[in-house]
């Protein structure tokens, strides 16, 4: 049976210069026709937490006194078998070698995104992907990524990617879930424990989910997959 997805994605320490060394690209995905149960699901949660109606999910809002809410988001997430996660992550940025390879970052970012999307994307099924808006080249990129993605599977007529589109976060309930795991993964991957909120929720997903976080799961791993990319001759 053929089914449509949504794909949420965001990313975390894109920038090619700057803190943090480590960069995450993640995406969240799910059945179309569950994503409004889900939203609603999710705003419950908000509300049994005596959170304000339209609160955002955020990974930087996590703190001690909001762990229990953000447990119960993540304990939500691994009992709906309809929600799906995956990210790929880029230990240290710094050890890149563009010049080498004759690439700028952003062919590389975009090379990197096809990676992370990839796996997700089976040919039988369609797939609607939303893209956080981060600047004011946000519609080129996403352009950009729809060719690549597109002639990458063979989707000439794109009717396996049906559209990629940005959308503002804070409008959208499921690109802020993207966000909170791509928060804990990279908050992983840095080696930081500086806040309780933040480690137990590390370790919920660590539990939930039987994966470190800080290697790569099993490539087929449908429920929380993982990537560590390593650089490779030709591509670093």
């Amino acid at each position: 049976m053929t089914h449509v997805y949504n794909i949420y994605c965001d990313e975390s320490g894109h920038l090619e210069r700057g803190l943090p060394p480590v960069m995450v690209l993640g995406a969240v995905w799910c059945p179309v026709e569950k994503t409004r149960e889900i939203a609603s699901r999710i705003r419950e949660i908000i509300e049994r937490n005596g959170l304000p109606h339209g609160f955002e999910i955020k990974w930087s809002k996590v703190s001690p006194a909001k762990a229990r809410f953000y447990l119960d988001l993540v304990d939500y997430f691994f009992d709906d078998d309809d929600l799906h996660f995956r990210a790929l992550v880029i230990p240290d940025k710094t050890q890149l070698q563009h010049k080498k390879f004759e690439q700028t970052h952003d062919e590389w970012y975009y090379k990197m995104y096809f990676a992370m999307l990839n796996v997700i994307i089976d040919p039988k099924h369609h797939y609607r992907i939303f893209l956080d808006i981060k600047d004011t080249r946000s519609a080129a990129k996403v352009r950009h990524l729809h060719d690549v993605l597109s002639n990458k599977n063979y989707d000439f007529d794109r009717t396996v990617i049906e559209q990629i589109q940005n959308v503002r976060s804070h409008e959208v309930v499921l690109m802020q879930f993207a966000d909170l795991f791509i928060g804990a993964v990279s908050y992983a991957n840095r080696g930081l424990s500086d806040n309780a909120g933040k480690m137990a929720l590390i370790e919920r997903i660590r539990e939930r989910s039987a994966y470190t976080l800080t290697r790569s799961t099993f490539p087929r791993e449908s429920k929380v997959n993982i990537f560590i990319w390593k650089p490779t001759w030709g591509h670093a």
